[in-house]
């Protein structure tokens, strides 16, 4: 069975204030969609069409856009006598989504933690709402399937915020132009998880960053699936231009899908 994905799509976005007054953040647009449409095309473009979306600060937007999606993508003829439409050329995805409320201050693993009636008590893959990669989920799941342990994290290397040096005394020998870090591997988000992972969760005050995984960790519970391609977080405006930017181009490291 293909295993449903749960994404957090309920933090205020703090850092994106001159997007996310009027908006939550997996709802700030790239390329005309939102970026919570792209993390979700990347995951159908693998197979996995059951997601279950963790709502928050401003989750009645989220219902209003899925909603919306799903009735107003395409052509349409409306004949306003008897209020009927019709369709035409819909390119709206088929997907079955769960939008759960999981509270206005609720933290990421208490958050997690309440969406366990809806991921149906088996392997889960998990990722945040505000975050793109060309990962190979497939490939991941795999990984996660033969070690046996009850978590997986995808491993990044950042991409650089400025342009990298490599230098003999004073003379420039190698520039690259905002490259990934060639040290450090930090959390990227798109996880496998077992059920058994909730246990590690105290409620809703808990950061699923902190203390679960710190203690998955010393249980020898958590392993690591290194990706070394595309990965980039929206954190902040800036990160957004840098997006969109790579949108414009036409070819978008994270567009997976034809």
């Amino acid at each position: 069975m293909t295993p449903k994905v749960a994404i957090l799509a309920g933090g205020a976005g703090t850092r994106l204030t001159e997007e996310t007054e009027t908006k939550p953040k997996p709802l700030v647009e790239i390329g005309g969609r939102p970026i919570l449409w792209h993390i979700m095309r990347h995951y159908y473009r693998y197979g996995f069409d059951q997601f279950v979306i963790a709502l928050g600060y401003k989750g009645e937007h989220i219902k209003r856009w899925m909603r919306d999606y799903s009735s107003l993508e395409g052509d349409m003829t409306v004949r306003s006598s008897s209020g009927e439409i019709v369709r035409h050329g819909s390119e709206c995805v088929d997907w079955t989504v769960d939008l759960v409320d999981t509270g206005q201050a609720t933290l990421t693993g208490g958050r997690l933690k309440r969406l366990e009636p809806w991921l149906g008590g088996s392997t889960f893959m998990l990722t945040w709402g505000d975050g793109v990669s060309d990962v190979d989920l497939r490939a991941l799941l795999d990984f996660h399937r033969v070690h046996g342990k009850l978590a997986t994290v995808t491993a990044v290397r950042p991409p650089a915020r400025y342009g990298y040096m490599e230098f003999d005394e004073n003379q420039v020998t190698k520039f690259s132009e905002k490259p990934q870090t060639a040290e450090g591997w930090i959390n990227g988000a798109f996880f496998v998880l077992e059920p058994g992972v909730l246990d590690y969760i105290d409620g809703d005050d808990t950061m699923f960053e902190h203390a679960p995984l710190e203690r998955l960790a010393r249980a020898g519970q958590l392993m690591a699936y290194k990706h070394t391609s595309f990965w980039q977080c929206m954190d902040t405006l800036r990160d957004k231009y840098v997006l969109q930017k790579l949108w414009d181009s036409g070819n978008p490291p994270w567009k997976t899908w034809s």
